[in-house]
């Protein structure tokens, strides 16, 4: 089978999490979907194949190389498609793209333009996966499975390709941040690991935002209009006044790069009680504290003159996996001059999001993350070029190559 045919097989399954379940896996999809990877894993040889209850598939390749000093490395992908567009009936179809416009779905007049994606420019003579416009395709990250098995089979099969012992894992809920709450880093039991789960062609990604999440409720007091005069604490005029203490340069419309931002995500509200949620983001954890700090304080301000009106829950989710991977440079290295020998160019900047491996690395597996070549993640206008999810596959056969020299 090749990793084109594998791919269209992964994507028909309908994986899509869901972030209102309390399940894990969230949706019965996902453990259909694992447990034919499961069956197939079997069949293709692989040793040690499991799955949990909740939806994680292991398994290993033996080392065939002869030295003992070899380390364990892993591949993670995960299974589950995003809640942002359905992911049920997925109707990819392959197109050799030849530039300009592709049509989608003509019915519903659905293009997808490189006038509106110009890096569609870039793979003018490739073909492309796409969908029919009605669904998301499903790339992230079922790409990143089928490259992490075709590059499993195609060692299985080629034995004269000297490599250690390799580690698999497929996960469940990626999408919807829990993919990793569950998973046994002990057992997993690896040096290192690589997430394929980036996109363009190249992508090396090894530095990510540090995260957090607020909540800010407040309470205010409802007064009939007519006789409200000094009395009245309108809720939802508050939440305007807090929001607007925050700096409005830093918003994600205005950051690039390293920038980070508060991120307004959701707002609710009437006189008697408004609640304001917000991302908080930054590549840098001394300013990544100090923008806490900064919502900290327009909460107090707000107390100050209503007292005891508002109140703020405030979690980190994550941190920025750079300060574990600086620990093992190895793992940067091996994967630059892998991608150097599938022929790629090794792009390498902060991810402006997280990834699972950014929680793993804190979880005690240091984890940088690969392109799987998808674009468009999300939404009905995403694509696969055959040849960058054909250069994951090869990246990382010459990865578990590597290591062993």
């Amino acid at each position: 089978m090749t990793i084109t045919e594998r791919f269209l097989r992964y994507a028909a399954s309908d994986t899509q999490s869901d972030e209102h379940a309390r399940s894990m896996p969230s949706t019965p999809g996902q453990m259909r979907f694992a447990e034919s990877l499961t069956e197939e894993l079997k069949a293709l040889g692989l040793h040690d194949v499991s799955l949990d209850e909740n939806g994680y598939v292991m398994a290993t390749l033996p080392a065939n190389t002869s030295r003992t000093d070899v380390p364990v490395i892993g591949f993670i992908a995960h299974m589950d498609t995003s809640p942002d567009m359905s992911g049920r009936d997925v109707k990819p179809r392959i197109v050799a793209y030849t530039g300009g416009d592709i049509v989608l779905n003509e019915s519903l007049g659905i293009v997808l333009s490189p006038d509106v994606f110009p890096e569609l420019n870039h793979y003018v003579g490739q073909e492309l996966i796409v969908t029919d416009g009605t669904t998301l395709l499903g790339a992230d990250d079922k790409a990143g499975v089928a490259a992490i098995v075709s590059a499993m089979e195609y060692l299985l099969t080629h034995p004269e390709v000297e490599h250690g012992t390799v580690r698999i894992a497929f996960t469940p809920d990626e999408e919807i941040g829990r993919g990793a709450d569950r998973f046994d880093v002990a057992r997993f039991g690896c040096f290192g690991a690589y997430t394929v789960d980036g996109g363009e062609l190249g992508e090396l990604e090894y530095e990510n935002f540090n995260a957090a999440q607020a909540v800010v409720t407040l309470r205010g007091r409802n007064i009939h209009p007519g006789s409200a005069k000094g009395r009245m604490i309108n809720a939802s005029l508050l939440a305007m006044q807090l929001n607007d203490m925050l700096p409005p340069a830093e918003r994600p419309e205005t950051t690039e790069g390293r920038e980070g931002f508060f991120h307004l995500t959701e707002m609710t509200g009437t006189v008697e009680e408004a609640r304001l949620t917000y991302i908080i983001r930054d590549h840098d954890r001394a300013l990544f504290e100090k923008k806490k700090e900064t919502l900290r304080e327009a909460v107090r301000r707000i107390n100050e003159t209503y007292p005891e009106c508002c109140t703020l829950d405030m979690r980190d989710q994550y941190y920025n996996m750079r300060e574990v991977i600086d620990r093992r440079p190895e793992l940067i290295q091996w994967a630059r001059q892998a991608m150097e020998a599938a022929g790629v160019t090794p792009i390498e900047r902060p991810i402006r999001g997280g990834t699972d491996g950014a929680r793993l690395s804190f979880m005690g597996l240091p984890c940088p993350n690969l392109f799987a070549g998808g674009m468009n993640f999300h939404g009905r206008y995403e694509y696969l070029p055959v040849p960058s999810l054909q250069k994951s596959m090869e990246t990382i056969i010459h990865l578990c190559h590597i290591i062993t020299k």
